[in-house]
Parts: structure tokens; sequence; C-alpha cells
């Protein structure tokens, strides 16, 4: 293992501490608990509160500020925080108009933000994130939440930035889960610090399709086969589950892994629009570039979300976080 770190039990503080300083301008860090907010957040507005385990950089961290987050909880690597930083989180930034968790479906992450809500004395309300198709409808856990998060964090983010109570946050949040649908391919396994050794072993010419974000294996192994060819199938899975109209608007998300070079990542796209645009299907909006990884996997997600016009609306407003940044 070659990381440049000083020790597993440091890493996360360190990061933080270089994240914070690095976007000052944009968010805070508290330490005991760990979680991070946006360096003003005194507007009254429902608040959105999101996080997991750390590894998945820049999400959730790195979506904090105008326009989508109001605080995010970071874990250890691909360990889900602990109630207590949900609920100082959520204490810190309320203003009196509810807080809505974001939560991807693993049942640590689950678990915990039902209990941080248990303990809040305030409204709340959750959207539970599983957008993961590569897992069937009817799993005994459920499909995984991924790349689809960051569109919901940033459709529901601009809304309650618009002034949107709790209520028509938590509705349109859980329409756009409903409508986003993702799948993801690896072509090297991660290796987590405190393992010290790739979470899993793959081949030269090997491939796993349909893998999670936390290393874990996917729902086949597979030759490595050509990109055309990957993208066919990752595209058929979403395509299959979301079964767009022609004449219906996307938005199509290609998201790195964290190893996967950019220049493949928008060769991912332009095959993935392909497949859609000649099924007459509208490419509207668009997204490539690494934003939910898996520390150093090679890979990248196909995220396909239908759109109608008020998430189109509330996608093209301003944001302005350490990730994500436009109209402003």
């Amino acid at each position: 293992m070659k990381k440049m770190i000083n020790s597993v039990e440091s890493l996360l503080e360190e990061s933080l501490n270089g994240f914070a300083t690095a976007h000052r301008d944009i968010v805070r860090l508290n330490h005991q608990p760990n979680f991070v907010t946006r360096a003003d957040s005194s507007k009254a507005k429902v608040k959105l509160i999101s996080g997991g385990g750390s590894g998945h950089e820049p999400l959730h961290t790195g979506l904090v500020g105008m326009g989508m987050l109001d605080a995010a909880c970071p874990g250890q690597i691909f360990t889900s925080p602990g109630p207590d930083q949900m609920l100082a989180a959520a204490q810190a930034v309320d203003a009196g108009k509810g807080i809505l968790f974001i939560v991807k479906n693993y049942a640590g992450d689950v678990m915990n933000f039902e209990i941080a809500a248990e303990m809040l004395d305030i409204p709340t309300e959750t959207i539970l994130v599983a957008d993961d198709v590569s897992l069937p409808a009817d799993h005994s856990t459920g499909r995984r939440g991924v790349a689809g998060t960051l569109v919901v964090e940033k459709i529901v983010g601009a809304a309650a930035e618009a002034g949107a109570n709790l209520q028509a946050c938590k509705q349109l949040g859980e329409r756009v889960a409903q409508s986003t649908a993702s799948m993801g391919v690896a072509l090297s396994s991660c290796t987590v610090p405190a393992i010290g050794k790739p979470t899993f072993d793959i081949g030269s010419n090997e491939i796993e399709m349909g893998v999670g974000i936390h290393g874990e294996r996917g729902r086949e192994p597979m030759d490595l086969v050509s990109a055309s060819e990957i993208v066919e199938k990752l595209a058929s899975h979403i395509d299959a589950e979301l079964k767009p109209a022609a004449g219906q608007c996307v938005l199509l998300h290609v998201n790195g892994f964290g190893a996967t070079p950019l220049m493949e990542l928008y060769l991912v796209f332009d095959l993935a629009a392909q497949y859609w645009q000649e099924k007459g299907v509208i490419i509207e909006r668009s997204l490539v570039g690494n934003f939910t990884t898996s520390l150093d996997m090679a890979g990248c997600s196909i995220t396909l979300t239908l759109l109608d016009d008020e998430m189109i609306q509330y996608w093209d407003a301003p944001v302005h976080t350490a990730a994500l940044r436009w109209g402003c």
C-alpha cells in the first residue's frame, strides 16, 4: 500500500482540517464530534444534512454550501457517522424551519440518522436514496444509495434555498430519488488504509459489474471488454428500470470512482449519451467527474434522472460549494 498519510488514525482529522482551511470561505469545521457546516448558516430555511463514511469525497463535505447542504457528517472511511454527529450538526444549523436528512440506503447510515431524528426536539424529515439498480428492487436490505445522492442534494438544496417548506422539500426529494437510477463498474478494487490491501481480488483482464461504493464486489465478474460494451450493459439496466420515453428530458451523470482519468469518463459519457439519444431521449443536463468516489478505485458509474420542469429549474439554480459551483 502506498498512501500519502501520516497514520491511519490521523488521516480523517488531518484531511478535514485541510478541507476546511482550503474552503474557509464556504465551510466551517467542528471537532468532537466532527461535522462541517456552511460558513454562513444563519438563513431561516429548511436545513439539509447528509453524511456517511469518508472515502467518497467530495461527497458529502464538498457539497456543503449555498444551494446544497447546510451540514455534512463524515464518519471514518466507509464507516457510518454516529448519531451524536447528526444531532450536533442539526442543532448547530437549525433555523426554526425544520431539518431534512438525506440518507444513502446503508444499514448503519439509516439506523444512526433515525436515532438522531428521534433525539431531536425539532421537526425532521428524511429522504432515503436507493438508486443502485445493480441490486434487485426486492433485495433483503434494499438497494444502495450511490451517485444519485448528489442529484437529490442539488435539486432539493435549491428548493430549500428558494424557501420551500419541509414537506415540499421532502416530497420533491422523494420524486427525484424515485426518478433516478445508477449502476457502476470497477476496473480495480480500492485499498482501505486500515486494511492495507485491496478489498477484493480482480484479474488484470477482468472487471466487476455492479459494484457499490464501499469496495464491495459487484453483481458479476466479467472479462474486460470494450468501453462500448461496458456502457451498453450499464445503460441497459438503468433503461430497463426507468423506461424513459422518447422525448423525455434527462440528466446524465457519469461519476468517476477516484482513479479513472477524465478522458475515459468523457468517453463513457459520449457512449451513454448516444445510447439514449438513439432512443429519442433528450440529454437536457449533464455532469461528468469524480463526485461519489471509492478512494482509489478505478471505474465509474452512470446515473440517469428523469427530469421535469421543476427539477430543471432547481438543477440550474445557483450553487456555491467546494465541488459544484455555477450561477454565482
